[in-house]
């Protein structure tokens, strides 16, 4: 083991090593008073690692280094929060934006008046419109989005929620998922209400848009901050089969989570290309 160097702040050490596990380098951390040394496994890594430390003290709060994290597990904040819940809710903090904490707030808010007043009468002012008579009240399109009926499906709704989101408005900005959610909202909506009719509801189209979304991203600038694993994505596709097969015996809106899914991924590739397209010009 060679000692690399020591940094006052862990949570940048932490960082910093993250981001060498994603380029096949193995380093270790070990705490030294109020610094954390930087140890290296692999003899024949330190140039390597040498040039990577001197780009990463020139811009430590590069997107590629919280990019890495997310892909390794780590949180950083282990060394200066403690352990357990404490550890992890200050990541969960500044992973959120101000549009993904509403709407996070929404959704728990709205549980919660479904619990007490009953689901047919918050349905009643917030499900998708019925007929002609409800297409101009106008938060219909979206509002249905947060109802949900059980709290096994608000809680699987919003932790991906606040993930993607999370990501998303820090990366591509408030903009961007402001329009993704209002616009998957409204397609899932739509493309649902002819199976099902107006009695529906969750984040989950959304949800899917959100998966499409950093997927396609993450494919056309590989080590970019918005990332999802392949792993991830195998899962959401086997949930629709599941869901279309009803082998989990619980009714599941497929429409809206393939029409959310398909909105994500036509806006990524249209916000890429348009990247492209612009560069190209240059």
């Amino acid at each position: 083991m060679i000692r690399v160097t020591a940094l006052s702040n862990a949570r940048l050490a932490l960082a910093f090593i993250d981001y060498m596990k994603t380029q096949g380098v193995d380093m270790e951390l070990r705490p030294q008073g109020r610094f954390a040394e930087l140890w290296l496994a692999q003899d024949e890594k330190l140039a390597e690692v040498e040039t990577a430390l001197e780009a990463f003290l020139l811009d430590p709060q590069h997107p590629r280094y919280q990019a890495a994290s997310w892909r390794t597990g780590s949180l950083h904040y282990r060394g200066e929060t403690g352990s357990g819940l404490r550890a992890w809710l200050p990541a969960l903090r500044q992973q959120a934006g101000p549009l993904t904490l509403g709407v996070t707030a929404l959704c728990v808010l709205v549980f919660i008046l479904m619990a007490l007043l009953g689901d047919d009468r918050v349905m009643a002012a917030l499900a998708y419109p019925a007929g002609p008579g409800q297409y101009v009240q106008i938060w219909r399109w979206v509002s249905h989005a947060f109802l949900h009926f059980s709290l096994l499906h608000l809680l699987f709704n919003v932790v991906w929620w606040w993930y993607l989101a999370g990501l998303t408005e820090r990366y591509r900005g408030r903009g961007s998922l402001a329009i993704l959610f209002v616009l998957s909202a409204v397609v899932s909506g739509v493309v649902q209400s002819h199976f099902s009719g107006s009695f529906f509801g969750g984040l989950s189209g959304v949800v899917y848009a959100l998966m499409g979304y950093v997927w396609w991203h993450g494919e056309k600038n590989p080590g970019g901050p918005l990332f999802m694993p392949r792993g991830v994505i195998v899962f959401a596709l086997l949930w629709l089969i599941a869901g279309y097969f009803n082998i989990l015996g619980i009714a599941i809106a497929n429409a809206a989570h393939v029409a959310g899914l398909v909105t994500g991924l036509l806006m990524a590739f249209w916000q890429t290309r348009r990247s492209q397209s612009h560069g190209g010009h240059r």
